[in-house]
């Protein structure tokens, strides 16, 4: 089944086209960074108008790349939500277009679900039930997947979320945007032991809090505790260890076969290499293309979305629609 997934949640005009939710055949994307990176993040008016220039060449490029027309396709995904409105707009109105036009069945995917899915573009693919720490720069969840479709919450961020508060700190260290490759580039350079910032533990809960951490790098910015590598790298040791000890804690409380990491922040090195070293069932992670927003992640999860039955033309976003 030959898929094409649509995806314009954020800042990111991406499509994909995906055989059995599995064989990745093209996956283009207009990334709008050096645009937002004047003003330190995303501006959702701006994000919009740049979906509408971008959408319809991005359609044409990821079918030429995967060597197909429009009537080999099966079905047409498209992110739904979470999301920024006027940007998911434009997706799922060039999706319900095209459906229409083409005459072909459409899917409505979660981007939350989509991030978790790009673990499945490959030869093996995760056992479940898994548990999965979706990380990005609008979510922090902790999620335990025992089947297709069948999601249980266990925790999520009350307040910024991991990407967010990577951004955060990074704009307050002068290091840029996007935050979490300048601050894990910065760390590196790192030349003696971070200071230890803060974490919030929030006794046995699952659920993460990164804005006290976010407080703590602007004082110790201000003060001048230690140099910006020195800072940055403990603010990098800090995030990390929070989400790799929540997330081993619920491997063992729900004997998971697997760990799923996904979204913008399963980039991250260290993270990646400390939960594989911590985690006592085995670590999934996508390849470092397939961890920021992208079409084929939707096209993957529309694949097993589809069995769930398709969305009619009169399909809206959801700016927030939990995955569990």
């Amino acid at each position: 089944m030959l898929i094409l997934g649509i995806e314009t949640s954020c800042d990111e005009t991406a499509v994909g086209v995906v055989v059995d939710g599995r064989r990745l055949l093209a996956n283009v994307v207009a990334s709008q960074a050096p645009v937002h990176a004047r003003y330190g993040g995303v501006v959702p008016e701006v994000a919009s108008r740049h979906h509408l220039e971008a959408m319809l060449p991005v359609v044409r490029a990821a079918l030429s790349e995967a060597g197909c027309r429009p009537a080999d396709l099966d079905a047409i995904a498209v992110t739904a939500g979470p999301g920024l409105s006027g940007s998911l707009l434009v997706g799922l109105n060039t999706a319900k277009a095209l459906a229409f036009a083409w005459t072909k069945p459409l899917v409505a995917v979660n981007h939350l679900e989509g991030h978790m899915y790009a673990n499945w573009l490959g030869e093996d693919r995760p056992a479940f039930p898994a548990v999965v720490l979706i990380v990005s720069g609008g979510h922090s969840e902790l999620i335990l997947a025992e089947e297709h479709g069948v999601y249980r919450l266990l925790g999520r961020t009350r307040d910024d979320a991991a990407g967010e508060a990577f951004d955060k700190a990074a704009r307050v260290l002068g290091l840029g945007f996007p935050g979490g490759p300048a601050i894990e580039r910065e760390a590196r350079l790192a030349r003696v032991k971070p200071p230890r910032l803060p974490r919030a533990w929030l006794g046995q809960s699952s659920d993460f809090s990164f804005s006290g951490l976010k407080t703590a790098v602007g004082r110790a910015a201000r003060e001048a505790v230690a140099p910006v590598a020195e800072i940055a790298a403990g603010f990098q040791e800090a995030v990390v260890d929070v989400l790799v000890t929540k997330t081993v804690r619920a491997v063992k409380a729900s004997s998971a076969r697997s760990v799923i990491l996904s979204g913008g922040v399963a980039a991250n090195g260290p993270l990646r290499q400390a939960l594989a070293e911590r985690s006592p069932a085995p670590v999934w992670a996508p390849p470092l293309a397939l961890c920021t927003d992208n079409g084929a992640m939707i096209a993957a999860a529309g694949f097993y979305c589809l069995e769930s039955g398709a969305a009619g033309l009169d399909l809206d976003v959801r700016a927030a629609w939990p995955i569990a």
